[in-house]
């Protein structure tokens, strides 16, 4: 056999046979929870919320321990995770334009996963909370990429769990059974059915679907609290665990189907949350963002890190766990590679296709970068086990060591100088320029 080029090899590899015949590009499934934390599924230690879905796609797959949203809130984390690009890069840096107020759609030049693999011949389908385009703009889904669209176009309105209508594609659609202050349709629910249909519409050729669930954020609304009803717990708190086990029990139907419908072999599912937890219910009890500092809205990891599971029947080795850290912005580089593509230039991220296939010796990369805009600026980056944070352009840098204080307790930033040199060039140096989101004196 003639030597291969590394992406020749992992065409066949992916085929699962050496001389196949156009092989069927894998399906893509990325499934978002919103504002919930890494210590919220019980695969990641959680003792009091039901997460059996979750935790099984752990079993079967690989459980990340160091994986990062694009950014601590909601929009600019979704345009990280669309275009590739980390959050100096990327259009969408804020929920609203800290400038003018109002909400920054993405643009034609803007990269877009969906795009790139809709490129490629993939069914393209998004279901849930999109916050990237309101309507009539260049960033609604439609125009995004994305064939199938069904949800809420922005975060304000994606709060009301029986909300009286959803858009499907550029159409508004009413919730009959949602009016006049009438309960009868739960988001949540019809993400799933909407989820599935996608999937049994699209199952004989390869598919991308984005199912960016809207629990447990906000609004504390779910139609039972079910096995929490008689817990010695707050309202809040009951309402804030069965939310999130009324989603895992969507998801577990999703993964049930790809099974019935033999394409799980075929099927890369990924398990995440739009940034840490930020919801007040969530917090004390169940701890929530688990033993990080700071909480949604902060570039503490508290407000980044995230629960992160991938699950490849045939291809990810079950029951893993890795510390290899990765980002929102990885997803576009590694779609792409599975697809066979090439991505697009400008890309932050890189493909973690490696790190899935037992290699992660092969993983390259220099850098992690996030900023935030609330209450001020403050700007995070990670360099290796490094970590640096910084409030304001002129404030002083922390530094910390996640390898042996991912609590981020001490800082280190006055016994190494030439750390401190390096991450400060490098947060001077991560972004670009972006007239609706000025960094803003800062206070901590």
């Amino acid at each position: 056999m003639p030597h291969l080029t590394r992406r020749q090899w992992l065409s066949l590899t992916l085929s699962g046979a050496v001389f196949a015949q156009a092989p069927r590009r894998p399906n893509i499934i990325w499934i978002m929870a919103d504002d919930m934390g890494y210590g919220d599924p019980g695969c990641y230690g959680q003792a009091h919320i039901q997460t059996p879905h979750i935790d099984r796609l752990a079993a079967q797959g690989l459980r990340f321990t160091s994986a990062y949203a694009g950014a601590p809130v909601c929009a600019p984390s979704r345009s990280c995770l669309v275009t590739g690009q980390h959050a100096g890069h990327t259009r969408v840096r804020w929920n609203h334009s800290v400038k003018t107020g109002e909400r920054v759609p993405l643009l034609p030049e803007d990269p877009s996963v969906a795009k790139l693999l809709r490129s490629a011949g993939y069914a393209t389908g998004i279901v849930g909370k999109w916050g990237l385009g309101e309507p009539e703009t260049t960033g609604i889904p439609n125009r995004q990429g994305f064939d199938d669209w069904y949800g809420f176009l922005n975060q304000d309105h994606a709060v009301d769990y029986y909300t009286d209508h959803l858009w499907r594609n550029e159409k508004k659609e009413t919730l009959a059974g949602n009016q006049g202050g009438a309960h009868g349709e739960y988001t949540t629910d019809l993400f799933t059915r909407e989820a599935l249909r996608f999937i049994r519409v699209n199952r004989w050729n390869p598919f991308f679907l984005y199912l960016t669930y809207t629990a447990p954020h906000a609004d504390l609304q779910v139609p039972s609290q079910g096995i929490y009803k008689d817990k010695p717990w707050s309202e809040d708190d009951k309402n804030y665990a069965a939310m999130i086990t009324h989603m895992d029990r969507g998801i577990g139907q999703l993964v049930e189907l790809l099974s019935r419908l033999r394409l799980a072999t075929q099927t890369l599912v990924i398990f995440t949350s739009d940034n840490g937890a930020g919801h007040k219910a969530g917090l004390p009890l169940f701890k929530s963002t688990g033993r990080f500092r700071g909480a949604k809205g902060e570039v503490y990891e508290g407000g980044i890190r995230v629960p992160m599971i991938a699950r490849w029947p045939g291809r990810i080795a079950p029951g893993g766990v890795s510390d290899t850290p990765w980002a929102f912005w990885d997803l576009l580089p590694t779609a792409a590679d599975i697809a066979r593509l090439d991505p697009p230039k400008g890309a932050d991220g890189v493909s973690m296709l490696p790190v899935f296939l037992g290699k992660p010796e092969e993983l390259k990369r220099d850098y992690f970068y996030w900023e935030s805009h609330q209450k001020g600026f403050h700007q995070a980056v990670r360099k290796g086990n490094w970590k640096g944070v910084r409030h304001g352009l002129a404030g002083a840098l922390e530094l910390y060591d996640l390898a042996k204080d991912p609590e981020e307790q001490t800082d280190l930033a006055a016994t190494n100088p030439a750390m401190v040199r390096e991450l400060t060039a490098l947060l001077n140096a991560a972004r670009t320029e972006n007239a609706d989101y000025p960094p803003k004196d800062s206070k901590k």
